[in-house]
C-alpha cells in the first residue's frame, strides 16, 4: 500500500507507525484510517517485529476528525467513513469483543505503546486510550471533543475510560468534553508515565526493547488477552482460564528458557516456541 497519511518504520524489534499529516495536526481521514489498519497488520504479522509503538509527526499526536471531513458530513446530515472497502482486519478473530476499530488493539499479538507527543482528541484520544501502555510529553492538551459538535462519545471512549480513570473522573471529561492536559491525565491513570519531548522516543524505544529482551514473546501475548477479556469476565473464568494456560505454558521450551536464565542470572534468549503456540485457546 501507498502510505500517504502514516508511515511505519521498525528498529531493534520496535515497529513504529507515525500518523503523518503534521500540517493538520495529524488529524484522522479515512484514508489515515485505511493506512493505520495495514500498518499495524504488517507489523503484527512481522516476525522480526515484538513491540508496536504509535505516534505522530511534528506537534500534534492526532487532533480528531478532520475539519474538512467533519464540514462534508454536516452537508450530507450522515457518516462518510471515506474507507477503503476491504480495510484491513488486525487483531480480528482473538475474541468477538474484539472485533471493532481501536478494539482491535486487543487482539494483537504484541504489545502496543502510545507516544503521545502532542494535542490528542476524540478519534485521536480513543486510539490513544486502546494501546496497552501511554507515555506523553508534559502539557499537551487532551479532550473527548465530542460533546462540542453533538456527538455521543466517539470510538469506546465511554467504554475506555472509565476503566482507565474510574467512573466519577471518566464522566467529568465525558459530559463536560473539557480540555485536560498530559499532566492531568498522568494524575487520573491514563497516562502511564510524563516524559519531555527530546526523550520521548528514546524512553519509549527503551521500555520496548525492555519487554522485547525480558519477556517471553508467548507470555506477553497470552497476558494480553488474559487481561482485556477478564475486564468483563467474572473473576472464578480468570483464575481457571489463567491455570489452564499456565499448563499449557509450562510446556513451551521458552518456560524451561526463562527458568534457566533466571538461575543463570542472564537476559533470556527467547524464540524457541513455535508460531503455532502462540495461537488464541478455542
Amino acid at each position: 500500500m501507498e502510505l500517504k497519511a502514516t508511515r511505519m518504520a521498525k528498529a531493534d524489534g520496535v515497529g513504529t507507525i507515525w500518523l503523518n499529516r503534521p500540517h493538520r495536526l495529524n488529524a484522522w481521514t479515512g484514508r489515515m484510517h485505511t493506512e493505520y489498519r495495514w500498518c499495524l497488520q504488517q507489523l503484527d504479522e512481522d516476525a522480526d517485529v515484538g513491540v508496536i509503538v504509535i505516534t505522530g509527526t511534528g506537534r500534534g499526536f492526532c487532533v480528531g476528525g478532520d475539519a474538512e471531513a467533519l464540514s462534508g458530513h454536516a452537508k450530507r446530515g450522515a457518516y462518510d467513513p471515506g474507507t477503503a472497502p476491504d480495510l484491513a482486519t488486525p487483531g480480528y478473530g482473538v475474541a468477538e469483543a474484539f472485533d471493532a476499530p481501536f478494539a482491535c488493539h486487543f487482539g494483537l499479538s504484541k504489545p502496543i505503546i502510545a507516544a503521545i507527543n502532542g494535542p490528542a482528541a476524540g478519534v485521536g484520544l480513543a486510539l490513544a486510550c486502546f494501546t496497552d501502555l501511554r507515555f506523553a510529553v508534559p502539557g499537551a492538551k487532551l479532550t473527548t471533543a465530542h460533546g462540542r459538535l453533538n456527538l455521543p462519545a466517539e470510538f469506546g471512549l465511554s467504554w475506555i475510560l472509565p476503566r482507565l480513570a474510574g467512573l466519577a473522573r471518566a464522566n467529568d471529561l465525558l459530559l463536560t468534553s473539557r480540555v485536560f492536559t498530559t499532566d492531568e491525565a498522568a494524575q487520573l491513570g491514563i497516562v502511564n508515565e510524563l516524559v519531555a519531548a527530546e526523550d520521548l522516543q528514546g524512553r519509549v524505544h527503551d521500555y520496548a526493547r525492555g519487554l522485547i529482551e525480558t519477556v517471553s514473546p508467548n507470555a506477553l501475548r497470552q497476558t494480553r488477552w488474559q487481561i482485556y477479556r477478564d475486564l468483563t469476565a467474572s473473576p472464578a473464568d480468570s483464575v481457571l482460564r489463567s491455570e489452564a494456560l499456565a499448563d499449557d505454558m509450562m510446556a513451551e521450551p521458552d518456560f524451561a528458557e526463562g527458568v534457566a536464565a533466571l538461575r543463570e542470572k542472564r537476559l533470556p534468549r527467547w524464540g524457541a516456541a513455535t508460531d503455532d503456540e502462540g495461537l488464541p485457546p478455542p
